[in-house]
């Protein structure tokens, strides 16, 4: 599967030179609006596809895993990073297959899956999952259409950091502890990167525990300081209002509607009134491909 307007148009120029190397014999398939990748995943399982390719960014990757997810019987889904974000390519270790065009091999194992619930809705994330500000960045990095990566993600952080900065009181329960305190940020990763952001670098994607970040009430002087940091990775291990850690599940209640992305797409927007979301950790619930 690959979505032709992935990497802000990159994905429809390369599929036919990446496919010379990496799935020659391989059928693909265009994906014409949100949610057909899921249709079309597991569809493709369900007639017996031993291997199903996401051929694109985060997004693509979410909707394949999701419909792989959904199916009756089990596929292996492969990662080919065409995106603007390639985030969990990274995760899987697919770079150096990347640049060697295909000469390092592939290993299908089992990797844990996030499950996000809450208002009668539910979706997987494979990668990174965020709640309040982090969803502002998603929301803001689809409306800048000129850059990749990094960048994109580093303006889309400061739009939102003028525009929807807003740390309303939440309460956090992580496994058996509980936070309640105005809380801008929550990062859910089972992953390494969310927007591209180092966020997690410690995180497994086999453990069966998600990585989080919590950010309490930070000012946005505070942001704009640590911006650099979050780039590279580095953020303060000892700030009180910074706090992260591992858990197998998170559950985060509100008065206020929600703002909550799965893998870059949104499982919430403010404006559906969504004011909970329970997340939990699927140990070894997807078999993927990594570089072997």
């Amino acid at each position: 599967m690959y979505n032709p307007a992935a990497g802000r148009g990159r994905a429809r120029k390369l599929i036919d030179k990446v496919r010379t190397w990496a799935a020659p014999e391989a059928e693909f398939l265009p994906t014409d609006g949100p949610g057909h990748g899921i249709e079309l995943a597991r569809a493709a399982a369900e007639r017996g596809a031993e291997r199903v390719i996401a051929a694109g960014g985060d997004g693509t990757v979410h909707e394949v895993a999701n419909g792989l997810l959904q199916a009756n019987r089990q596929a292996t889904l492969g990662v080919w990073p065409l995106g603007s974000s390639n985030d969990y390519a990274f995760a899987l270790g697919l770079d150096r297959w990347w640049k060697a065009e295909g000469k390092v091999p592939l290993v299908a194992t089992a990797v844990d899956v996030g499950r996000i619930s809450g208002a009668g809705r539910e979706t997987f994330f494979v990668n990174c999952s965020g709640v309040g500000f982090n969803g502002m960045v998603a929301l803001e990095s689809r409306k800048i259409r000129w850059l990749r990566s990094i960048p994109l993600y580093a303006v889309a952080f400061l739009r939102a950091m003028w525009w929807h900065y807003q740390a309303p009181a939440l309460s956090v329960r992580f496994d058996d502890r509980e936070a309640a305190c105005p809380t801008l940020a929550l990062t859910v990763n089972v992953g390494k990167k969310e927007g591209g952001f180092p966020i997690t670098l410690g995180a497994k994607l086999d453990d069966g525990r998600f990585d989080y970040l919590h950010v309490a009430d930070v000012s946005r002087w505070e942001l704009v300081r640590y911006l650099p940091g979050l780039i590279v990775g580095k953020l303060p291990t000892n700030h009180p209002k910074l706090v992260s850690g591992t858990t197998a599940a998170v559950r985060v209640t509100g008065q206020t509607p929600l703002c909550v992305h799965a893998d870059g797409e949104f499982f919430c927007k403010p404006e559906d009134g969504v004011t909970e979301a329970t997340f939990e950790t699927l140990p070894g619930r997807l078999m993927v491909e990594v570089a072997g």
